[in-house]
């Protein structure tokens, strides 16, 4: 490290390694090692059915077997549009066993957006669920896959559990055409691996891409992230070192998605390499939440903000103990202070002795890369650094600090730094940018401030910045102010176009359980507003919704209201 960098934060990691030491390995290698040095631990757990650590890495053997079979190469891209399945876990390790790279992606994206990852990653297989068979042969003609590996729920369940899910939900997939020279049934590709007589392990160094994510990256178009086994592995080791609470065969509730940084990077490469279980849970519904809390039992949750926003909402908690909750994580939105003491208390009051602990990340360092120290929270922060990781805050699209306490660009330097984007290096070239000390900076997009003991402060992304009357309103700190009305769950706060103002800004509220829409509330809260924000940051309007859009994963998707009032907006210009 350059000794220019500035690192406040040294003084408050509180037993946290500032430096750790990475293999030069993959990412499948270091779950292996853990598999030989704790063999029995159950590695995953979906519906009952347990898999431990030795049998998973004998999947993960067969899988990659039957990868090279099917003529899979090493470098060869394979995509593996699933949700948090047995085979979408074992897969993802077996291509980076047999030195393939991972394309991972939504199985809930529209065919047409399915066929860009496909294409944009040049995969040559992919790997989805029978129910998404449809998706993949609506754009057949358009994609260049040799084969698609179909695999179902029912595969990766047993005895009366598989027999309730063929009844309730497997009996109503439709079934695919058994002359589809396309497909290849999930079972029928791992028995054509068993033979194949050549080399299946190809040997990797840490720096080789190992992962495609996606995002939409600082400017809001979607691109592919090349990610390393070294990004993976030191994310992994970095964040059970920063979380400091993870104990070999403890469980994770596993429900952020397997195609998503946060879901993929922390609830299961870093569960795995630390020798927990993850509990794998395909798709998340507020009413199971609470069945999935009381029957698990997790030891650590890991989730959006909107997680614990359910988490609110539950109807069956009265009898939920929580009292073996050891680390309890938010990360991939911002998680305002309201929402923050409203989840600390429902802990508190379910017998948990943790707090929420807020963590920020981008795809483009795999997720995480700061987090709140364990034994010390600054209301408003979103903690310090990882080991191994810089942060400095810039003016934007410049190099040049600002003032503690300023407010300004927030850029990373680190090993969980992407290595580009997929066939973007324009883009690549404005995001990863070499400053005068000498390291390459990621410059994330996003507006936050460090304070002088080195704990960073996240404001939100430069492009959500509302500018109304000349003035900066910084839609958090609106929205903090709302949610601490006793009658909010949660708000979102965007700008509207506004012919004098430029921007004007208006306030969507999602109210408690109890109380109902009024103007007397609405009423309520701007007087509320008054004593909190400044005249210029008054949102023009409020508007009741019994819920906010959100994301594939979760996030409260703000563009979505954007473009509604865009299109009010337009509609009554012509009319």
């Amino acid at each position: 490290m350059n000794c220019e960098v500035k690192t406040p934060w040294a003084a408050h990691m509180d037993g946290v390694p500032m430096h750790l030491e990475y293999p030069d390995c993959s990412m499948a290698d270091l779950v292996e090692q853990r598999a030989q040095e704790r063999p029995d631990i159950v590695a995953f757990d979906f519906f009952g059915v347990k898999t431990t650590y030795a049998q998973l890495i004998q999947q993960i053997k067969r899988c990659a077997a039957a990868l090279r079979a099917m003529g899979v190469e090493p470098g060869d891209r394979v995509t593996i549009c699933m949700p948090n399945t047995p085979q979408a876990v074992v897969t993802f390790y077996a291509i980076n066993y047999m030195g393939g790279i991972a394309n991972m992606v939504h199985p809930l994206s529209g065919q047409e957006e399915i066929a860009f990852y496909l294409n944009e990653s040049q995969s040559v297989a992919a790997l989805t669920l029978n129910q998404f068979y449809g998706k993949f042969n609506a754009i057949r003609d358009k994609i260049h896959i040799k084969k698609l590996i179909v695999a179902g729920i029912g595969d990766a369940l047993s005895g009366p559990i598989k027999l309730g899910y063929w009844a309730t939900q497997g009996r109503k997939i439709a079934k695919i055409p058994a002359d589809d020279d396309l497909v290849l049934l999930w079972k029928d590709f791992l028995k054509a691996g068993d033979s194949f007589p050549g080399t299946v392990k190809h040997t990797v160094s840490a720096r080789d891409t190992a992962t495609i994510l996606y995002s939409g990256g600082t400017t809001g178009t979607t691109k592919g992230i090349l990610l390393s086994n070294l990004n993976f592995n030191a994310l992994g080791m970095q964040t059970g070192a920063a979380g400091d609470c993870i104990i070999p065969g403890h469980k994770m509730l596993s429900i952020m998605p397997i195609f998503h940084g946060f879901g993929l990077g922390v609830c299961i490469h870093t569960m795995l390499i630390h020798s927990c279980t993850c509990v794998l849970v395909p798709q998340f519904t507020v009413d199971s939440y609470a069945d999935l809390l009381k029957k698990h039992r997790p030891n650590y949750i890991a989730g959006v903000p909107t997680l614990y926003e359910a988490l609110l909402r539950l109807k069956k908690a009265d009898d939920l103990d929580l009292s073996q909750l050891e680390g309890v994580f938010s990360g991939g939105d911002s998680l305002s202070i309201e929402l923050k003491h409203k989840v600390d208390a429902f802990l508190k009051s379910h017998g948990s002795s943790e707090q929420v602990r807020e963590g920020y990340g981008t795809t483009e360092c795999v997720t995480a890369s700061c987090l709140t120290p364990k034994n010390f929270y600054k209301e408003g922060s979103i903690g310090i650094p990882f080991p191994d990781t810089y942060y400095k805050i810039v003016i934007p699209s410049t190099h040049d600090e600002v003032p503690y306490g300023q407010v300004g660009e927030i850029c990373v330097s680190g090993p969980t730094v992407m290595q580009g984007y997929m066939n973007n290096p324009k883009e690549t070239a404005q995001t990863l940018q070499l400053h005068e000390d000498g390291l390459v900076w990621l410059h994330t997009g996003d507006l936050g401030s460090m304070d002088e003991e080195g704990f960073v402060y996240f404001k939100q992304r430069l492009k959500r910045m509302i500018i109304t009357s000349g003035y900066n309103v910084y839609p958090s700190q609106v929205e903090n102010v709302i949610d601490a009305h006793e009658a909010v769950l949660m708000s979102t706060v965007i700008g509207i176009k506004d012919d004098y103002k430029m921007q004007r800004v208006k306030a969507f509220v999602v109210l408690r359980p109890g109380y109902e829409p009024s103007e007397e509330l609405k009423n309520d809260l701007k007087e509320h507003l008054k004593k909190h924000v400044a005249k210029y940051a008054m949102p023009s309007e409020i508007e009741f919704r019994d819920a906010l859009p959100k994301t594939l994963v979760g996030k409260v998707a703000y563009t979505v209201l954007e473009k509604e009032e865009a299109e009010k907006q337009a509609a009554r210009q012509e009319s």
